[in-house]
């Protein structure tokens, strides 16, 4: 007899399984903790951010709204989905005392297998065995986790996406009336921008649920055999009739009631987004332009209805289908509704375009094209635009420009794209401060007299500090100091700008009485600012010590309101995770009386208060009442103002100038308007919103969102007025829209024969299209100038000049917003911006000047904006030249000559004034800049005219010294120009010391 050994016993086997799933459920808590954190993190901080700024409830509205959407969405998707996963399990749940069995069982009605038994003649049907008993039994056991995993799933996806929709949501509960109703329609213009999106949003939610609650339920069915996927079977002498009834019995009874159901909800939602795209016709693409044309009026709406109509009596079968249970009617329906959608509203309407409306599209688009045209120039603020023929005169006589004797002092000769390395050397002071490649365009009230100024910020840029380190970046090189200007219209002697602002502390005869920049288009890092009591400050302030320093650096500690208090523990922890610093735990410069200011670009700082703007690119540094602050223009956009036509904001917006900036986003939009004007406080970083286009809806709708967030616009400064001027994005896109609809008549429209666009930049050419100029100059019949954004257009693919337009931009002045279009005469050729940029180019006695800057010297000539003005009864252009020496890093461009042209007549002088004698026949007729105030600038205001015989002969000896300074530049003697130049500036010094 044999004895069988038992199998030793292995003691704590299951420790190791326990000892994991421990280490699972930690490391899970972890995880789920350190998500925790993230996000009380950044909700506590960015609720911070918005207390501190002034505008919480702008954030506690968009925080709730939201993550009421979210849960919205997630019940919808999850609760759907689950719901009908639970409906699905019970539906085809088998008897207690049966076994899980495979599909297909004999006798069980749930679960089809044909006729009884466990074959079939001639051939098996395949069937699940034993593997799917297994899987039936995993899933019973997991029935939960079977249920909530996938659901929780698409709840989630659903709610990020609805979430998303925030804005849309809020602006359509806040919606206002236009009192403008689109043509075809009759409906308010408002329901296309408010109400038409968060519809179609809800549909399409909608049909998103249902899809994926048919999914989740489809896939229980087939998982427990309520829906068999047969194989195919081996044909026999009575194969052909089992197989027949095999497929009548895909779906159990109860499944097919359940599914018919879902399918059934399905195809209403999409029946009700066929009705509501009709609507969306007059916001889509239609061939001609965007909006509703012939096609789409009389034949596409008509076939979306019919669509729609199908959808619903195709639903009713399926509904029909959960009592009878049969496939075969609502099948029927199913493929003819996709015939009949692909006849109807694919080929029918494609076919009547082609062989109805295209060979008679003049005259049967007509009525359309005039609707699309009214709408565009509606909804981009153009409709107002007044168009004069304008018969330019070429001719040029002595005395031509003396109606424009007031116009021509504020011609502006420095270039603000050219500017930035003169006004880097010059004014940089420190290498870890700069100014923007391409400077702005501002108007100051100096001795009584209104000036154009080129201006610009003096910002930290870290490129430019030595040494990195943590505490030098957030600590040390916190903030710039001071707004730098020049006069636009004159310069220095020596071509070097005449300075209204400059230095450290700031000097010269503009007042400022807060300089330092804490927020800053190059502020782009965060900063840890504030001491406590009685210890030194860190901050560097200014390098030199201020005003009667010996050399020493100055350091300042900040004491306005901006920014965020970090003196708490478990605030300065939230922050280290938000900016993933642990330094800001580590260190001992921040304690309990720091403070941290970030995001504290001008314009992240609007966007962030007023989430429904979008900025223009360029944000404007001016001094308001002693104070720098940067005026950014906000605008509410749409690309559903009905019948409009989209333009890219994009490229609509770009132009050379716009590497330097940035950009707007690649967007489609039909509608824009100015509607606010922000101010940031470059010291405290506070932002103030103004209403400036009160009568636009999408600004009232907002406004109701967050009551009291926007200032009216009699609440701004008369100083602020002084500086507010029309925005270069909006001019830019609406001159894209002038481009085509400057006309009315639609035959013209159509025929594109009329076209305008934008010439190439002629002086940056390969770089993008002729920026708008800010320039005063006067209209034709006006008496006074006007400071106005101007532009040049020529014909499409061609260079000569089509029309000049200008837009009102002076904020104190009735005509602010007014666009103004001279049109050439179409008998008279009036050369553009390039080909009057190659006249100049090619003329002889330029090139002669020219000349010594174009050999392999030490001094190249940098040419620079070509501007246009209607001046004398045709158009005069001008060009500043400037000379900068090429060797060594110091160089840097000063105005050296200017360069005219008026019809065909071309001048070139060392002045305005010498090169419009020139052409004028040795007498323009009027005084420029130049005359009417010589002085050099070092003061940084205007000096007043020599009149002393000593003084004249010092400016005289000065003059002579630039001669010379010039001649030595030209034969590349460095030395014998730098010694020059000094002796005169030495001279012209001394002459302005015999006139104060």
């Amino acid at each position: 007899m044999s004895t069988t050994r038992p199998m030793p016993r292995i003691v704590g086997g299951s420790a190791p399984r326990g000892r994991s799933r421990v280490l699972l459920i930690v490391a899970a808590a972890v995880v789920g903790l350190l998500i925790a954190w993230s996000i009380a993190s950044t909700i506590t901080t960015d609720l911070l951010w918005y207390s501190a700024v002034g505008y919480r409830d702008v954030y506690l509205v968009r925080l709730l709204a939201a993550a009421g959407l979210f849960v919205a969405g997630m019940v919808l998707v999850s609760g759907g989905t689950a719901i009908n996963m639970v409906i699905a399990f019970r539906m085809s749940r088998r008897k207690a005392s049966q076994r899980p069995e495979p599909a297909g069982r004999a006798g069980d009605p749930e679960h089809p297998s044909g006729s009884g038994g466990t074959g079939r003649p001639g051939g098996r049907r395949k069937t699940t065995g034993s593997r799917g008993r297994t899987d039936q039994g995993f899933l019973e056991s997991h029935r939960r986790t079977a249920i909530l995993v996938p659901s929780l799933f698409v709840g989630l996806l659903a709610g990020f996406s609805a979430a998303a929709e925030t804005p849309t949501m809020l602006a359509w509960w806040n919606r206002t009336p236009t009192g403008t109703r689109d043509p075809y329609f009759g409906i308010d213009v408002s329901f296309y921008l408010f109400t038409y999106p968060w519809l179609r949003f809800l549909v399409n939610m909608g049909i998103t649920a249902v899809v994926l609650a048919l999914i989740g339920a489809l896939a229980v069915y087939l998982a427990r055999g309520a829906v068999t996927i047969l194989t195919p079977a081996i044909l026999t002498p009575g194969g052909t009739s089992r197989t027949r009834r095999e497929h009548q019995h895909l779906f159990s009874p109860r499944a097919q009631a359940h599914l018919s159901v879902l399918v059934a909800v399905g195809l209403v939602l999409i029946g009700l987004s066929s009705l509501l795209s009709r609507y969306g016709l007059a916001v889509s693409q239609s061939p001609l332009f965007t909006g509703i044309g012939y096609t789409a009026d009389h034949y596409r709406v008509t076939a979306k209805a019919i669509v729609a109509v199908i959808c619903f009596l195709v639903a009713a079968l399926f509904l029909v289908n959960a009592k009878l249970r049969h496939w075969g009617v609502p099948g029927v329906g199913i493929v003819l509704m996709l015939v009949a959608t692909i006849i109807v509203q694919g080929i029918y309407p494609a076919f009547m375009q082609r062989f109805s409306v295209s060979p008679d599209a003049p005259d049967k688009e007509r009525p359309y094209i005039v609707n699309n045209i009214a709408a565009t120039r509606a909804a981009f603020g153009v409709a107002g635009t007044t168009i004069s023929d304008y018969s330019a005169r070429t001719s040029a006589s002595a005395g031509q420009l003396k109606a424009d004797a007031e116009a021509l002092p504020a011609i502006r000769l420095m270039d603000p794209a050219v500017l930035g390395p003169t006004f880097e050397q010059l004014q940089q002071v420190r290498g870890f401060y700069s100014f923007p490649g391409t400077l702005d365009v501002d108007r100051y009230r100096v001795d009584g007299t209104t000036t154009d100024a080129v201006v610009a910020a003096r910002e930290i840029d870290l490129a430019g500090v030595t040494d990195k380190s943590w505490n030098n970046v957030h600590t040390v090189y916190t903030h710039g100091y001071g707004l730098v200007a020049a006069y636009g219209n004159k310069g220095q002697v020596s071509g070097e700008p005449q300075w209204l602002a400059r230095d450290i502390p700031t000097v010269g005869a503009l007042k400022e009485t807060q300089s330092r920049i804490y927020y800053g288009e190059r502020s782009t890092q965060y900063v840890v600012v504030g001491a406590r009591p009685g210890a030194s400050p860190v901050e560097l302030d200014t390098p030199g010590g201020g005003q009667g320093a010996t050399g020493s650096e100055s350091k300042s500690t900040y004491d306005g309101k901006g920014g965020v208090r970090v003196g708490n523990l478990l605030v300065r922890a939230m922050y280290a995770t938000k900016f993933a610093d642990i330094n800001l735990m580590l260190s001992d410069r921040v304690h309990s009386d720091s403070r941290i200011l970030y995001d504290r670009t001008p314009l992240d700082r609007v966007t962030r208060v007023a989430p429904w703007l979008k900025v223009d690119s360029d944000a404007l540094p001016s001094l308001v009442n002693g104070r720098l602050v940067w005026i950014v223009d906000g605008y509410t956009t749409s690309g559903n103002y009905p019948n409009s036509t989209r333009v890219d904001l994009r490229q609509a917006s770009s132009d050379s100038n716009s590497q330097q900036r940035q950009a707007q986003p690649d967007e489609q939009v039909n509608y824009i308007r100015n509607s606010v004007k922000a101010v940031v406080d470059a010291y405290d970083g506070t932002v103030q919103l103004y209403a400036w286009n009160q009568s636009d809806p999408i600004l009232k709708s907002w406004q109701k969102v967050y009551p009291g967030l926007v200032k009216p616009r009699t609440a701004m400064s008369a100083d602020l007025l002084q500086h507010v001027r029309y925005p270069q994005d909006l001019f830019k896109v609406q001159r894209q829209i002038l481009g085509r609809y400057h006309t009315t008549d639609p035959d013209t429209w159509y025929q594109r024969n009329d076209l305008w666009e934008a010439p190439e930049d002629p002086v940056r050419s390969n770089q993008g299209t002729e920026p708008p100029y800010y320039l005063t100059i006067r209209w034709p019949g006006e008496s006074t100038p006007v400071f106005r954004s101007t532009a040049a257009m020529v014909p499409n693919k061609r260079e000569n000049l089509a029309a000049y337009m200008a837009v009102g931009s002076d904020a104190t002045k009735p005509d602010y917003g007014k666009i103004r279009v001279l049109r050439m005469s179409s008998s008279t050729q009036i050369d553009g911006p390039n080909q009057t940029a190659s006249a100049i180019n090619s003329d002889t006695n330029v090139s002669a000047k020219l000349l010594p800057y174009q050999n392999k010297g030490s001094a190249s000539a940098t040419l620079g904006n070509l501007l246009t003005l209607p001046v004398g009864g045709g158009l005069l252009y001008v060009q500043p030249i400037y000379a900068q020496r090429q060797t060594g890093s110091g160089g840097y461009p000063v105005l050296r000559f200017v360069a005219v042209r008026f019809g065909t007549h071309v001048g070139i002088g060392g002045t305005l004034q010498e090169a419009l004698n020139q052409v004028f026949g040795g007498d323009a007729g009027a005084q420029t800049a130049e005359n009417q105030d010589s002085g050099s600038g070092s003061s940084g205001g205007s000096a007043p005219p020599a009149t002393s015989a000593q003084a004249r002969q010092l400016l005289s000896q000065a003059q002579a010294a630039f001669t010379a300074a010039d001649k030595a530049l030209s034969a590349g003697d460095l030395a014998g120009y730098q010694k020059e130049v000094e002796k005169a500036r030495q001279l012209v010094t001394r002459a302005l010391g015999q006139v104060r």
